[in-house]
């Protein structure tokens, strides 16, 4: 769907890259690496974004590490499309209230670092998780979102230093204090 609105590939990947998860930062030649891509039209895609203050660029070195603008007022917006893009959000609002205590539900893996993947990696914290639910639900999501869904189940406590270990590579998608 994404593709149809927006018709530079390039783009797209910007987007995944730095509006999924706000950790996520690159310069040029490693999302050069990254994407498989001439830096020619990175960077044109870069200077866009950073003119129009989506991105947010610091020299580090003699590289410019652009990361995105949590500030900037379409930066909340942005992150939805491309959640909804990858199709996290719609498996999440199904099945949360019928799985059991969830706590947390962290997004990791290669879409979590803003690259597209055909596979959805979660983390799910709670207490009393209906893992055979939870295995059917896949089973019947993943044809809809073209995407293969894994996934681990952690209870608050062995979750806790996962959650430390791997911070910088997980995305919080929902967050449900007991």
């Amino acid at each position: 769907m994404l593709e149809s609105l927006i018709t530079s590939k390039t783009r797209i990947k910007l987007l995944l890259k730095f509006f999924l998860n706000i950790n996520n930062q690159g310069y040029l030649r490693s999302l050069e690496n990254e994407f498989n891509e001439s830096t020619n039209g990175i960077r044109q895609e870069l200077n866009r974004f950073e003119q129009a203050g989506l991105l947010m660029a610091e020299s580090d070195g003699n590289k410019k590490l652009y990361r995105a603008n949590t500030r900037h007022p379409l930066f909340k917006d942005l992150n939805s499309i491309i959640r909804k893009f990858v199709g996290v959000e719609q498996l999440i609002e199904q099945v949360i209230d019928r799985l059991g205590n969830v706590q947390q539900v962290y997004l990791e893996g290669r879409i979590a670092q803003g690259l597209d993947s055909d596979i959805i990696d979660l983390l799910i914290i709670g207490n009393d998780i209906d893992r055979n639910y939870l295995s059917s639900l896949v089973e019947k999501a993943e044809p809809f979102l073209k995407r293969k869904i894994r996934y681990l189940v952690f209870d608050e406590q062995d979750a806790k230093v996962y959650v430390e270990r791997h911070y910088k590579e997980l995305v919080l998608i929902v967050d449900q204090p007991k």
